[in-house]
């Protein structure tokens, strides 16, 4: 089996988990950029729509931005940083590394980083004369007590992430190496996450328990207060390293679960940018006058999970008469994404480098009289793993959250199940539940999302290999086990292009979970609020944009 490495990630955990699981089954975190309306009303590659001229940057001005959920710590090891609190963190923190227009990782605190020829070894070093907000200097060993000291140990949720790295060891006043027990292409996309975000250790060990209230990082922005479940307040960093950033004062971040509200929010002027990952609210906001809309739609789908060591979850006939069960269509058009983004039937969109054409025809889709030959195949089984006796119908729970939404959603898995001679009992999950149950394998089949923007090595090696926090299905088969050592071992793209196929149809073959679609996310900001696509790195490089409706706010311009 190909070892885990440093891919169990609690940070990706939480994205695919926690950012707003209550709209899991309804496509809900897109990384890609999406670029305009193709003609069939569907998301297409090009200009993002409906976006007015930015005109030259403006200084000064306070904004407050509508986002889903709160955030419990803003500490990285400790705070469990979903789709909102990224929006948060990257106004306080800086990355080491973040994704460029193109995807790829690309230096923004760091000056530089660079592999050995055997993957084992990864040199980074930093911008000089960079300050932490109490004055503290971002240096080589700054980044060592971070990372010896608050990501790697016992009881981070980022340890997982980095569980590869024998040493981070400092090799100059600017410049450490993280040196590693295997070979890995993909590490540096590790350092674009909360690993990669550095913050005063200086700072976190005088604030001691309560460093996650009080975050200190490099970022455009200085913490200025919080009140849990109400609003966090940012303010301009005087001393910020970027010349001529930010152009804000202020930002307010208002956590507003209620998707309603935080829609009227945005409509009547309380708040003035919105953060949304639900599809419904896509289409609603697109009637608005005066707002603007960056969306992006991206790798991530929502799905139904089955843990797949739970009978009768565990035999391969009875999951792909579920899939085969599913009209994908039907699904899409009750999440609100008819029209808005399409059918998904593997782990990469059709935008993606990674998609495969052999995969998508080889993915069960509606097929109801084999659905049903499956299941009486499984059912007339005298050795079925159930333990029932034989003719006694398949039946299992199905999880979701209790948002009206995925009530809807809920009823119409249980409708085509039922269609096809599964039993199914509808349960409603609080979104904490939900969560744990996943992460412990305590259910039979469950609303969720899958996939990522990430490299596919970390995709699937957190979904897929054995001892993973991530592997929610518990699914793991020696063919994934394989091409992820590809993936992790090798830089060619031609090679890793064909582990993903492979995995993805390995995943087609045997179905640990299902898709719906893709996720076109959104943030919608009042005219008035420039630049929210357009951040760039500090060598002018463009950046990815809006990734899951996350932007970078040092980089944003009020008008009026």
């Amino acid at each position: 089996m190909a070892p885990l490495g440093g891919r169990g990630r609690w940070l990706l955990a939480v994205l695919l988990a926690l950012a707003l699981l209550a709209t899991a089954c309804g496509s809900d975190s897109g990384d890609e950029r999406v670029a305009g309306d193709g003609a069939d009303g569907t998301a297409s590659s090009g200009a993002v729509p409906d976006v007015s001229e930015r005109g030259d940057p403006v200084y000064g001005g306070s904004i407050t931005l509508g986002i889903e959920a709160e955030t419990n710590s803003w500490l990285p090891g400790t705070g469990n940083f979903s789709n909102p609190g990224i929006n948060v963190a990257l106004a306080v923190y800086d990355p080491l590394l973040r994704r460029d227009e193109s995807g790829s990782p690309h230096p923004y605190l760091a000056k530089s980083i660079e592999a050995n020829q055997a993957l084992d070894e990864w040199t980074l070093e930093l911008r000089p004369g960079i300050l932490f907000h109490d004055g503290t200097p971002l240096d080589a060993q700054a980044l060592k007590t971070i990372f010896d000291e608050y990501i790697a140990v016992e009881g981070s949720n980022l340890a997982g992430q980095v569980d590869e790295v024998t040493s981070l060891d400092v090799v100059g006043e600017l410049t450490v190496v993280y040196r590693l027990s295997e070979p890995n292409s993909a590490f540096d996309h590790v350092l674009t996450g909360a690993v990669g975000w550095p913050f005063s250790p200086t700072a976190a060990k005088a604030a001691g328990p309560d460093a996650g209230s009080h975050p200190v990082g490099t970022g455009p922005f200085v913490f200025d207060s919080w009140q849990r479940d109400s609003r966090l307040v940012v303010k301009k960093n005087p001393q910020y390293w970027q010349e001529g950033l930010p152009y804000l004062d202020e930002v307010v971040f208002r956590p507003i679960p209620d998707e309603d509200t935080r829609i009227s929010s945005l409509a009547t002027g309380d708040i003035d940018v919105l953060q949304s990952l639900r599809q419904s609210a896509v289409r609603r906001v697109r009637d608005l006058d005066g707002i603007d809309r960056y969306e992006h739609i991206g790798n991530n789908s929502g799905s139904a999970i089955f843990n797949t060591t739970r009978a009768p979850l565990d035999d391969v006939r009875v999951r792909r008469a579920l899939a085969l069960a599913l009209d994908q269509e039907q699904l899409v058009e009750v999440l609100g994404g008819a029209g808005i983004t399409p059918p998904q039937d593997q782990y990469f969109s059709q935008d993606s480098p990674w998609y495969s054409e052999a995969a998508a025809a080889a993915w069960p889709t509606n097929d109801s009289d084999e659905a049903r030959s499956l299941l009486d195949e499984y059912v007339s089984d005298p050795d079925r793993s159930d333990g029932q006796p034989v003719g006694t119908p398949i039946s299992f729970q199905f999880d979701c959250p209790p948002d009206p939404s995925l009530m809807e959603i809920s009823q119409l898995y249980q409708a085509f199940w039922a269609a096809v001679g599964a039993e199914v009992n509808l349960n409603q999950v609080e979104q904490a539940t939900h969560v744990n149950q996943g992460m412990a394998g305590d259910y039979d089949v469950k609303c969720w999302r899958v996939g990522s923007q990430d490299d596919p090595y970390a995709v699937f090696s957190d979904a897929f290999t054995e001892g993973s926090a991530l592997n929610f299905t518990r699914f793991t088969d020696p063919r994934i086990d394989e091409a992820i050592v590809t993936l992790r071992t090798t830089a060619d793209n031609e090679e890793r292009k064909a582990a993903v196929e492979a995995i993805s149809l390995v995943l087609a073959e045997q179905v640990p979970n299902t898709f719906t679609a893709g996720t076109l996310t959104l943030l919608a900001a009042r005219s008035e609020i420039k630049n929210v696509d357009g951040w760039v790195f500090p060598d002018g490089t463009l950046g990815e944009g809006v990734p899951g409706a996350t932007t970078m706010l040092g980089h944003v311009w009020l008008t009026s």
